[in-house]
């Protein structure tokens, strides 16, 4: 079925709107009056409007008509983005790239890298997905994801390039008004486990899940990223180890206290990774301001 507006249509459409009547559209699109005319004839016989006032000496559009113009000049700038990237394609640049980002990492360091690829005018659809735990190496495995930030635990071998973006620091903090924010001493797991614990969920879908920071407690509470988590520790509801990075507003201003813990939790090796072969200019671009960027300071 062959659809009556055209692109070339709508462009006269736009033309004649811009100047005012037919003969000045067709000098600014240089083609004679007569295709002008025969354009916008035909245009109205095939959707069987009107979409020019003609009683004036100026060219006016009808109600239709503006619902056509405005409508299809969305089609015209789809079109032009539609060409740009298939330009762009060739030239090397994705059309879409999407990023796995753990919980761990901090939205404003990833909108940095993010706001300096937007200054270079590439049309890349990029898509910021939050993974957490497995979640990383899942949405890489699953295609989910064509890189993915802030994966940890065990290295899968032979599939993945991987890069290693510095260690995770944890400490256990708890709320100012927490039962164990008076206490003194070293907390031991006996102390812990008279409180609820609260542990941040794998997101993984097809992949084992993991876990991390379990107790013996009374009860646990999971969550779906690390911003609930610790703001849920601000408000007392439990405890757990969080990442010291994203809390170093929350100890200046006594929210959250750091106390000692008998049970030990190390610094965690942090890593970027994409898959093998895997090629593009947007992702050799991210690959290298991740490496660049100090994400646990």
């Amino acid at each position: 079925m062959r659809n009556a507006i055209t692109l070339d249509a709508i462009r006269v459409l736009e033309a004649i709107d811009n100047k005012g009547s037919f003969s000045a559209a067709a000098q600014a699109l240089f083609k004679v009056p007569s295709a002008i005319t025969y354009t916008m004839q035909k245009l109205e016989s095939d959707l069987g409007v009107v979409l020019f006032d003609r009683s004036n000496k100026r060219a006016v559009l009808t109600p239709a008509g503006r619902l056509v113009l405005d409508e299809g000049i969305q089609l015209l700038q789809s079109s032009a983005r539609l060409e740009e990237k298939v330009h762009q394609l060739e030239s090397g640049w994705e059309a879409k790239l999407t990023i796995a980002k753990d919980t761990i990492i901090p939205d404003a360091q990833l909108f940095e890298i993010l706001g300096r690829f937007c200054g270079l005018n590439k049309q890349v659809e990029i898509t910021i997905i939050e993974e957490v735990l497995g979640g990383g190496w899942d949405a890489l495995y699953t295609k989910r994801a064509d890189i993915a930030i802030g994966v940890t635990g065990e290295l899968p071998k032979g599939q993945f390039n991987v890069h290693a973006l510095g260690e995770l620091e944890f400490v256990f903090a708890v709320a100012r008004h927490h039962p164990l924010a008076d206490f003194v001493g070293l907390i031991e797991t006996q102390h812990i486990k008279q409180f609820p614990t609260l542990v941040v969920a794998d997101s993984s879908r097809t992949l084992p899940g993991r876990s991390s920071g379990l107790f013996d407690s009374k009860q646990v509470i999971r969550v779906s990223n690390m911003p609930s988590k610790i703001q849920a520790q601000i408000q007392g509801i439990g405890v757990g180890f969080l990442p010291l990075h994203l809390i170093k507003k929350e100890l200046e201003t006594g929210e959250l206290i750091i106390k000692g813990c008998a049970i030990p939790r190390p610094p965690i090796p942090v890593y970027f990774a994409v898959e093998k072969g895997r090629a593009g200019k947007a992702l050799e671009w991210f690959s290298q301001e991740l490496k660049q960027q100090m994400w646990f300071v």
